[in-house]
């Protein structure tokens, strides 16, 4: 491994990450908790993949969000850890440029699909339950095709400038990384140019597109909060308020921490850089583990069908989220809206 970290040079056909930071003797004992996440994702995420594939019941718009969502969380957790795992286990820490510029591009555009697929699912929610009448007609499998379509093209589309200007830069400081993978910002600085246009470029994809979706989640959840509490009885509200706030706190857990990791590289000096690294891996690892859980698992239908699976019994009657059509005309006078919230509770 080269230790001229300070030598002049221009694009170097190696970076070097570091890991975290002033934590070196213990990246042993930090790799126990990242591997864990990792294996619980990986575990739950093809649980629901395999689930919704093998149940024909499970065939509908919730479910293949819940897919879009499953595979993305896969492969967005599969970026960072090995490489992270290999510094931890091998210090294996070198890594080529282009390979390094890979995988900021698949970090950051995976992301962005997260979090676009979180849009659509909160979509999809309301209209099942405040407008289930219309469902069917609205979110047909070719719609959910496009939405998908257009969540991928916008994901590559708005990440591809990330990977074009980080190439051009000259970096003749140093080809040291502190950090555990090849986060956009960390790269950036080391370039010996002005990397301004990078940062507002970030910012703006952060301000414009990200807070565009948080603006459209939140609108669907106030909407979805509204008609949980016209519902008639205490409990029912209950019940539906917890499930809906287990969904929102898997939201904010994605949201916060990369919010945090993106405006402290620019703003955020006294931070400690080891915090920094470990906070911006937690929002890489956490979320791709905690929505099989929050999304899956407390989803009725997948939960009956994953005990079944287990005990090779139980019922065989599995409830659409939205009820079936006939149900909901049935229950258009008074319990609509209960009949739509059955399936979260």
């Amino acid at each position: 491994m080269s230790d001229s970290n300070t030598t002049d040079f221009t694009n170097p056909s190696t970076f070097i990450l570091l890991g975290v930071p002033a934590l070196e003797v213990a990246h042993v004992w930090i790799s126990i908790p990242f591997c864990t996440m990792y294996a619980l994702a990986v575990l739950g995420n093809f649980t629901i993949l395999f689930i919704v594939k093998m149940e024909p019941s499970l065939h509908g718009p919730m479910y293949y969000f819940l897919c879009m969502l499953a595979v993305t969380d896969l492969v967005l957790s599969t970026s960072i850890l090995p490489k992270t795992l290999s510094i931890f286990w091998f210090n294996s820490r070198e890594i080529d440029f282009s390979a390094c510029l890979t995988q900021m591009y698949f970090i950051h555009s995976f992301l962005l699909m997260d979090s676009g697929i979180l849009v659509a699912m909160a979509l999809d929610r309301y209209v099942a339950i405040c407008h289930p009448l219309r469902h069917s007609t609205t979110l047909t499998n070719s719609v959910v095709a496009n939405i998908g379509l257009a969540v991928v093209l916008r994901s590559g589309m708005l990440v591809l400038p990330y990977v074009l200007l980080a190439r051009r830069w000259p970096y003749c400081r140093t080809n040291i990384i502190p950090h555990t993978h090849c986060e956009h910002m960390a790269v950036v600085k080391l370039a010996c140019d002005d990397t301004r246009v990078s940062s507002y470029y970030g910012l703006f994809v952060i301000f414009c597109v990200i807070s565009l979706d948080v603006f459209l989640i939140a609108m669907s959840y106030s909407q979805i909060l509204r008609a949980i509490f016209s519902l008639p009885t205490r409990d029912t509200r209950l019940k539906t308020f917890g499930t809906c706030g287990s969904h929102l706190c898997a939201i904010l857990v994605f949201y916060i921490p990369g919010l945090f990791s993106s405006l402290t590289y620019r703003f955020g000096q006294s931070v400690p850089l080891h915090f920094h690294v470990l906070m911006a891996n937690v929002y890489l690892l956490v979320p791709p583990m905690l929505n099989p859980i929050i999304y899956g698992v407390k989803t009725k239908q997948i939960w009956d069908r994953l005990l079944q699976l287990f005990t090779h019994k139980g019922t065989k009657k599995f409830s659409w989220f939205y009820g079936s059509q006939t149900k909901l005309r049935a229950e258009l006078a008074g319990d609509t809206v209960l009949g739509s919230l059955s399936c979260i509770t």
